[in-house]
């Protein structure tokens, strides 16, 4: 799956149920820091409370974390907003291409080994950082 802003999302989605978990946490007010569609948010948030991340309060306007930052990695982030497309690869690889060029027989088998790597790559650096570090960024910006 190509990465979409449904991961940046998702990780303001849950920087915000952190950090503001006093408040009530609706989805028009994370749709309001985020800048999007409240119907955005609430897609994305039954993403990660499917994955067990978050937990809605049913008839209240909000959510909460459903364990500290320090245990959600930002890879559990990204295979929760993308749950639902699994089939896709991180890269696309056009299709489809000429038999009669050899670059066009073999440029699939020429670099779907390296786009794996880089994939593989990716998600071992997503599982090494977690939520609480970006938490802790946002702070350290104040």
């Amino acid at each position: 799956m190509s990465i979409t802003t449904r991961f940046s999302v998702g990780i303001h989605i849950l920087a915000v149920l952190d950090i503001y978990q006093d408040e009530v946490t609706s989805s028009s007010f994370i749709a309001s820091s985020v800048n999007t569609n409240p119907a955005v948010i609430r897609k994305i948030m039954s993403l990660l409370k499917a994955a067990g991340l978050i937990h809605v309060r049913a008839g209240v306007a909000g959510a909460r974390l459903t364990k500290p930052p320090e245990q959600i990695p930002l890879l559990a982030v990204y295979e929760a907003v993308y749950a639902d497309n699994k089939s896709q690869e991180l890269f696309d690889v056009h299709q489809d291409t000429s038999e009669r060029c050899l670059v066009g027989m073999h440029i699939q088998s020429a670099i779907n080994p390296i786009l794996h790597r880089v994939e593989e790559v990716l998600k071992e650096e997503l599982e090494k950082s977690s939520l609480a570090d970006v938490i802790e960024q946002i702070r350290n910006q104040q």
